[in-house]
């Protein structure tokens, strides 16, 4: 029953917010227990648009950084880890699962991904993968991490597995050496 008048009294305060044109309700008969019910609240005409400018959403996911490299500035995560893009993916659905995904897992976000360092927000983006986890996308290729190197350790840049080639990528969304 608390809650129950908790919630009708969070919806009438909601409903008042912002508006001038507030109406008094009248008050409801006492209930058989002798007291009575927190009114109901009268709502308001709509409250004319302000601003058709949308709020943009927090970028709370994983970061992309732009580093230098022995290929130039490229990018890797927060941690230093490279990333890659699989050339056999011409848009930004994954194509790599399995045995694919264990060697070569995708860079996973739990939000959208942020820039920093140099790598360009406007660019940075998430495709869907099968099992329902958002993969962080650049420039539209999903990325991927080697999963045998260490921090700033380049070892698998134009290297040819799984039928393609693997690229490290550039902050501008090319793929380093193009």
């Amino acid at each position: 029953m608390i809650r129950g008048a908790a919630l009708v009294l969070a919806a009438g305060l909601l409903a008042g917010c912002g508006s001038e044109d507030q109406r008094a309700a009248s008050p409801a008969p006492p209930s058989p227990t002798g007291t009575a019910p927190a009114p109901t609240p009268v709502r308001s005409s709509p409250p004319a648009a302000t601003s058709a400018t949308p709020t943009p959403r927090a970028r709370t996911g994983a970061v992309v950084i732009s580093a230098s490299s022995r290929y130039g500035r490229m990018l890797f995560d927060a941690h230093g880890q490279p990333i890659y893009l699989f050339e056999r993916e011409r848009d930004s659905t994954a194509r790599c699962y399995g045995a694919c995904a264990d060697d070569w897992p995708p860079v996973l976000t739990r939000g959208l991904p942020r820039a920093a360092h140099g790598s360009r927000e406007e660019l940075l983006g998430t495709t869907r993968r099968t099992d329902g986890r958002l993969q962080v996308t650049y420039a539209g290729h999903p990325l991927y991490f080697y999963a045998h190197e260490g921090r700033y350790q380049v070892l698998c840049h134009d290297v040819t597995e799984y039928g393609g080639t693997w690229l490290a990528v550039r902050p501008d969304g090319e793929p380093v050496g193009s």
